[in-house]
């Protein structure tokens, strides 16, 4: 008689759907200057992204169309990045500027949607109101304040997974590892070497250094200090060599590091921002991720004012990212940009930037659509040395 199969353990899996949000923050300064570009024409905020795709809130002071919306702003949220049937719950935020908390509020979070999320069905497809404020009632609220209105946005795309794992499981914290070697920097425990910064002393470990820092390892494994027990800094300032300490043991920046510089510090060839500082610490230590963190909070700081000065410091740092960025920028922007004390500087101190500047103003053009004479005259000028009487800036796309 042949045996029964003994049972296989049941297996289980569940399809979970639901929303990766996220948000933006769009500031319209300038107002009254916008009003009357046209029925139908907008003023686009900068792309992001949720749930993968890239996202952009357009703003219509004249109202999108005649018939319906002339008297009204309206707004919308647009898919700004290939996509086909996104599903996504929108909320559009008009912020109260008085204080009182009586913001205009359109949301589709926390309710129950007849027909399910919206979907957009390709790039450019909108979701949002033509209607969305009368513009003569706008103008005497207390959603305008200093000629200015604030638009937050939220997007939630929706998403479907299956999760086939076991339902029981146990829940793995984030790594902590940071937190366990920056508590050995603060109690000096098992310490092994010791900085002089300026009369001020700094309590390390060479192993962690070494790890970290090329520079550190050729002066602890190869160099004739590898014995040493003290080691005298001299290029540092002694808060720029504990934030970078800091970094070193926690991988994180201190609070105290300049997230958003002053962009009046920046004029100058020689910023004397903590971050600028840090940035340049982090060239010469070799610490390639902290040249990228710091890096990345100058980009925020990036105007027709400070971008000459923040490209002449990037390319001496090495910081080949921000360069990028910086020269982007400058090429979008350049009549503008040719006008500041920063390019002056740039022109006459570093050549071989402008050079780069114009290979990039070339490659801008031959990307732009309109291309034309205005553009070549432009670059003619920066070639030539001379003024411009463009003054006018070139929107980013």
């Amino acid at each position: 008689m042949t045996e029964p199969n003994p049972l296989v353990s049941p297996t289980s899996s569940r399809s979970v759907t639901e929303t990766v949000n996220g948000s933006h923050k769009f500031v319209i300064q300038g107002y009254s200057l916008a009003k009357g570009m046209g029925v139908g024409k907008h003023i686009a905020s900068d792309n992001f992204t949720v749930g993968g795709y890239q996202w952009a809130i357009y703003f219509y002071p004249d109202g999108k169309n005649p018939e319906d919306s002339s008297a009204h702003v309206s707004v919308f949220i647009a898919l700004a990045s290939e996509g086909t049937d996104v599903r996504a719950l929108f909320e559009l935020t008009l912020v109260d500027q008085s204080g009182k908390g009586k913001h205009k509020v359109h949301s589709h979070f926390d309710r129950s949607l007849e027909s399910g999320p919206y979907t957009l069905k390709y790039r450019g497809s909108m979701w949002g109101y033509k209607r969305f404020f009368r513009r003569a009632m706008l103008e005497t609220s207390d959603y305008l304040k200093d000629d200015c209105l604030k638009i937050n946005c939220t997007v939630g795309v929706v998403v479907s997974a299956t999760d086939c794992s076991q339902l029981n499981s146990i829940q793995v914290p984030e790594s902590d590892i940071g937190a366990h070697f920056g508590m050995m920097l603060d109690n000096m425990e098992g310490s092994d070497v010791i900085f002089n910064v300026a009369g001020e002393k700094f309590h390390a470990h060479k192993l962690v250094l070494s790890a970290r820092s090329p520079f550190f390892r050729s002066k602890f494994f190869d160099g004739v200090e590898k014995d040493e027990k003290e080691i005298v800094i001299s290029d540092l300032e002694p808060k720029v060599f504990k934030a970078m300490l800091h970094f070193v043991y926690r991988d994180t920046l201190t609070e105290d590091v300049n997230m958003v510089t002053s962009s009046s510090s920046l004029v100058s060839s020689k910023s004397e921002t903590l971050t600028t500082k840090l940035l340049a610490a982090a060239d010469r230590y070799g610490l390639d991720r902290l040249k990228l963190m710091c890096g990345s909070h100058l980009c925020k700081d990036i105007s027709v004012n400070s971008v000459a000065s923040i490209l002449t410091m990037a390319d001496c740092h090495h910081a080949t990212e921000l360069k990028t960025v910086c020269l982007k920028f400058a090429a979008e922007n350049l009549a503008a940009v040719m006008l500041s004390d920063g390019f002056a500087n740039l022109k006459e101190n570093c050549p071989l930037l402008q050079s780069e500047l114009l290979k990039t103003v070339a490659g801008c053009e031959e990307d732009c659509s309109s291309g034309g004479g205005k553009s070549r005259s432009v670059w003619a000028q920066l070639s030539d040395g001379g003024d411009t009487n463009g003054r006018r800036v070139r929107q980013r796309t």
